[in-house]
């Protein structure tokens, strides 16, 4: 359906070094089902891309992530690549950035190394998910229950293991994005931050 997802805005986070299949092809998914799709990065211009075994294309930064506002968006799309999660995950304005939407219970679709970012952020304890099989251990030590399916949804979050696994992925991510905010997800991440808050 061509308007499913009309007035929807997706934030789409990447670093240099993203899967490029795992950007373009859930992008044109969510085009084509009627969403506003911006491509959000801490690299400045131009963002690159890794294909396979080399450097891919290169692609224009639609919003800096420095002026970025999780507010403005009504979903998350992380695109996996081993380079692109693992510089976003240690830049504090990404974490945070990824961190407000999975708090306010909105929609996030993670692929391949993608959920690496979510471990940084808080948002994988207690959900069932997949990923990357080399990042099995990292989410189970972060409280992931991890099975290996081709998509995998969890109170909002979609996320799927590899490339092969793009059209069962993109199904489930317009699906999810269209239900919208999660209050179940709201609530449990609100109960966290205020257990948190009591034992410090």
């Amino acid at each position: 359906m061509a308007d499913e997802l009309k007035g929807k805005k997706v934030a789409i986070l990447v670093e240099n070094g993203f899967e490029e299949v795992e950007m373009t092809e859930p992008r044109k998914a969510l085009d084509q089902a009627g969403a506003q799709t911006v491509l959000v990065s801490p690299v400045q211009g131009e963002v690159k891309a890794w294909a396979h075994t080399e450097w891919g294309g290169r692609y224009k930064v639609d919003q800096p992530l420095e002026q970025a506002s999780p507010e403005k968006f009504d979903a998350l799309l992380l695109p996996g690549g081993v380079l692109n999660p693992d510089k976003l995950r240690i830049n504090d304005k990404a974490v945070q950035f990824v961190k407000s939407f999975y708090n306010s219970g909105k929609p996030i679709a993670a692929i391949c190394h993608g959920p690496w970012t979510l471990i940084n952020a808080g948002g994988v304890q207690g959900h069932r998910m997949t990923s990357y099989p080399s990042i099995r251990l990292d989410l189970e030590n972060a409280g992931a229950e991890w099975v290996d399916e081709e998509v995998v949804t969890d109170h909002g979050l979609v996320t799927s293991r590899k490339p092969d696994d793009i059209p069962a992925f993109n199904k489930k991510m317009i699906e999810e994005f269209r239900e919208g905010v999660h209050a179940s997800r709201k609530a449990g991440a609100s109960q966290r931050q205020s257990a948190a808050a009591a034992t410090r």
